[in-house]
């Protein structure tokens, strides 16, 4: 019983360290989201003024009637002021010239001339870029920062969410698979 005493802090310590390490083993970028499952939510948002007309390039407004239009899409929130959303360009271009994808474009918290000269630089590989200067829609999908990439399926509900910038990996791995399935 006087064990007892020396023991019990012991045991709690241990307790809260392997709650901990189970905490840092995850990918911190692979954030469960509120909304996997659930129709995605509602944005309208205007196109990004002075985007060039390219190859995939759709002038119009950006709504939730473009994510559940039958087939799956993904949405990436990018700035042209975030470094990583640079390193990610080639993926997103890689989705809609390999892998045949639409996918829509949200430029979050940035000045659209900064935006259109970024596109017009590195590709614009996005059907629809909407607007959102003032974070209204980055609020409403729970935007911590960019890039963030959705991926949506035919119906509108949300089925994937990463935070950061997309890696070989990331796509491999969990976006075209979820992507397929939704398909």
């Amino acid at each position: 019983m006087k064990y007892a005493i020396y023991l019990a802090p012991l045991v709690i310590c241990a307790a809260i360290g392997a709650f901990l390490l189970e905490g840092l083993s995850g990918n911190p970028r692979l954030i469960p989201s509120e909304f996997i499952g659930k129709p995605a939510p509602a944005i309208s948002l205007q196109p990004l003024p002075g985007r060039a007309a390219g190859a995939h390039a759709d002038a119009g407004p950006l709504s939730n009637d473009d994510l559940s239009d039958g087939k799956p899409v993904v949405v990436n929130f990018w700035a042209s002021w975030c470094v990583p959303c640079v390193a990610e360009h080639p993926l997103i271009d890689r989705l809609t010239a390999i892998e045949g994808m639409t996918v829509h474009g949200v430029n979050w918290r940035d000045k659209p001339a900064d935006a259109a000269a970024w596109l017009a630089k590195l590709g614009d590989p996005y059907v629809k870029v909407g607007s959102d200067e003032k974070n209204e829609a980055g609020i409403d999908w729970g935007v911590a920062g960019v890039p963030e990439t959705f991926v949506i399926d035919g119906k509108g509900v949300v089925r994937f969410k990463y935070a950061g910038a997309l890696t070989p990996e990331i796509v491999e791995q969990h976006i075209l698979p979820v992507l397929r399935e939704a398909n």
